[in-house]
């Protein structure tokens, strides 16, 4: 086989990984957001058939050899298939349900890995930049990851300080490609949920802020979660990691957004109304309004707030009556509240309220403007 016959039989190979790869990570990202204890046997015959469309993909790629100037791909696709793949096993392995609650944690935990060994591909892969925006710009790569840069100095792309996943007390930060410092952009901080961990918690926001143009900052809380009980030991580490932000970006101090998921959503409530906080406005997810917010003067600190409060109808871990019990009290407190109740959420991630947030937060964050 010439060189020519070499490279044109490993692009097949990649032809044949891509898609499959991309379509697990599309249909674990399904999952994830569909996760309910009753549905978790369906959930899994469904991404049987993923997982092994994409094993066949990786032993076709395993079995052809890359072109010296292509090892490096093949290397990285091969590393986000395998992530990707563990990630089906993982949630698609029966177990008892102590055991089995283990497993699919450990598959969504898969899936972050997945996505960030893909990510730094999609230049070389088109369908991968993508996959990594909103389907209504899709056909906008070339503005939102531009080539060059607008500003060839300008630090853009995902970073993290004191964040590898062993590590407490650091953050994840993510830079759209298109920033330019001539223009402040809206900064998102994003909270991630117990025994979470903010290198993860990046990818459920990632897609909506390339696409929309928002800075994103995902922090990881100093212990196994946020500071719910004793002394409050994330508070002033949120406030600094927002004052390092808007030194090094241009981040517009109009909009900046607290959000979380189910602790970092209480968390986001506890932190975000105390004094001297940088957020102008709280999207929580999935949590409760904690019961200290009664008696730290939070409450009345909420008047004339911008809160986003959503929770799904099926949670079993914070059943949805105190979801609305929160709306209430944050409403007498005079906070401006939108309320969103969705029938088919459990204790998850809505992921599709990613989009809702962002243009609550200022309609100019629409898509098509």
């Amino acid at each position: 086989m010439d060189e020519a016959e070499a490279q044109e039989s490993f692009l097949d190979a990649v032809g044949v990984v891509g898609p499959a790869l991309l379509t697990a990570l599309d249909a674990l990202e399904k999952a994830s957001r569909r996760l309910h204890p009753p549905a978790i046997r369906a959930l899994r015959q469904v991404l049987g058939p993923v997982g092994d469309r994409l094993e066949e993909a990786i032993e076709t790629l395993e079995a052809t050899p890359a072109p010296a100037e292509l090892h490096d791909l093949r290397v990285q696709l091969g590393e986000a298939a395998a992530h990707a793949a563990e990630a089906v096993r993982q949630f698609s392995s029966s177990a008892g349900p102590e055991r089995g609650v283990a497993q699919i944690l450990g598959a969504m935990r898969s899936h972050c890995r997945a996505q960030e060994s893909l990510f730094p591909l999609r230049k070389a892969l088109p369908p991968v930049n993508r996959f990594f925006l909103e389907a209504a710009v899709q056909d906008r790569v070339d503005t939102l990851d531009p080539d060059p840069a607008p500003d060839p100095e300008a630090r853009v792309g995902i970073f993290h300080a004191r964040n590898d996943l062993e590590e407490r007390g650091g953050f994840s930060l993510y830079v759209p490609e298109s920033f330019d410092p001539a223009e402040p952009l809206p900064l998102v901080v994003a909270l991630h949920g117990g025994s979470g961990h903010g290198r993860d918690f990046l990818w459920t926001w990632l897609r909506e802020a390339r696409s929309r143009r928002c800075l994103l900052l995902a922090p990881t809380a100093r212990g196994a979660t946020w500071s719910l009980e004793g002394a409050d030991v994330d508070a002033a580490n949120l406030r600094a990691m927002v004052e390092y932000v808007a030194e090094s970006w241009a981040v517009d101090r109009e909009r900046v957004l607290l959000t979380g998921l189910s602790d970092g959503a209480t968390y986001a409530l506890l932190c975000g109304l105390q004094p001297d906080m940088p957020f102008t406005a709280l999207a929580p997810l999935s949590g409760v309004l904690h019961p200290a917010n009664f008696a730290n003067g939070n409450l009345e600190r909420a008047r004339g707030r911008r809160i986003y409060l959503v929770h799904g109808a099926l949670d079993w871990m914070f059943p949805v009556a105190i979801a609305r019990m929160a709306d209430e009290e944050l409403r007498k407190a005079g906070a401006e509240v939108t309320y969103r109740e969705i029938e088919d959420l459990s204790h998850t991630y809505a992921r599709e309220e990613n989009a809702r947030i962002l243009e609550w937060l200022d309609p100019g964050l629409a898509l098509g403007r």
